[in-house]
């Protein structure tokens, strides 16, 4: 059992960072699944992750030797990637002191999961603005503040400095960020318009993968999905995608649950689907990003579809 008794210096820290500050041998991801396997304790409650600390409180770690933990994080092998030839697949639409937009490229991990995962955009980011490694939270995800998953492609924006990822950070929690996608989807969609509202939870099959419950169900997290269709076609339906929150898979699982799973998607599929189409990814580009600088004024950009999802397009017209 290891005992930590909250002093002055360390108190309005958040849990998981005073940790991983603590004990700068584990991962954040690591004291993270500690908190929530509640195995870490304050003042004989389990706590929250994002917890805020007081002075006097005591902090116990149960039935977790540290330093064993740190012997298992130190002989993990890293999982390597491939080869990504980042310069050509990572297009930077503006570059300027306080920001960077990029279109992210289908296949490319954001930032490293508990695995160790290499050549992620952290990586790419870090070699070529070595300023960066120290903006953010965690030296992990250093100067990301929002993320696309591995398969899907897009806008984002990379701060460049603290001031710029804590506007950026705020944004984002308050929902002042517009991000719009284009999907793919399959079948013809009765409605034009349309919200998905239906709460998401763990999935109990597959590790890392997500559900939909039925709307108006008090278990999962609540989620809101807003759809408007671009084009219509015999068997698919091409939709402009928003979402008001900011779950994870959140756009794939809602479609999924509607019936429409995502054309190209290798997790959520629609069942006895029979594909006719040979993706080779998964449909779903993050097309539009907009916000308010630094400075107050408004900002738009656009990227248009990769030409993978355009030939897929083609095939389907």
């Amino acid at each position: 059992m290891n005992k930590i008794i909250i002093n002055q210096e360390d108190s309005d820290k958040r849990l998981d960072l005073f940790l991983v500050e603590k004990y700068p041998e584990l991962s954040r991801t690591k004291i993270q699944k500690l908190i929530k396997g509640e195995l870490i304790k304050i003042n004989d409650k389990l706590p929250t992750v994002h917890q805020f600390l007081k002075v006097g409180d005591v902090i116990i770690i149960e039935s977790v030797d540290i330093d064993e933990v740190k012997k298992l994080e130190s002989k993990k092998p890293k999982k390597i990637m491939p080869a990504f030839d980042y310069a050509h697949k990572i297009k930077i639409i503006e570059d300027n002191e306080n920001y960077l937009i990029i279109e992210k490229p289908s296949g490319l991990l954001v930032h490293p999961t508990e695995k160790g995962e290499t050549n992620t955009l952290v990586d790419w980011v870090v070699a070529k603005y070595p300023e960066c490694k120290k903006i953010g939270e965690d030296p992990a995800r250093a100067a990301i503040v929002h993320r696309l998953d591995k398969e899907v492609s897009g806008l984002m924006v990379i701060p460049k400095t603290q001031a710029a990822f804590e506007h950026f950070k705020k944004l984002f929690k308050l929902r002042q960020v517009d991000k719009k996608y284009l999907a793919l989807v399959y079948g013809r969609l009765k409605n034009d318009t349309g919200e998905i509202n239906f709460p998401i939870k763990r999935s109990k099959g597959k590790a890392g993968l997500f559900s939909a419950l039925p709307a108006g169900s008090e278990d999962g997290k609540k989620a809101l999905t807003i759809y408007n269709v671009k084009e219509k076609f015999k068997n698919y339906t091409l939709l402009e995608v928003e979402i008001m929150t900011g779950r994870t898979h959140q756009i794939r699982v809602h479609l999924l649950g509607l019936g429409h799973g995502i054309v190209g998607d290798p997790l959520y599929k629609n069942r006895g689907l029979k594909e006719k189409i040979n993706a080779e990814r998964i449909f779903l580009h993050a097309a539009s990003l907009g916000f308010k600088d630094l400075s107050d004024q408004r900002r738009e950009y656009e990227s248009p579809l990769p030409r993978k999802l355009k030939d897929i397009l083609e095939k389907v017209k």
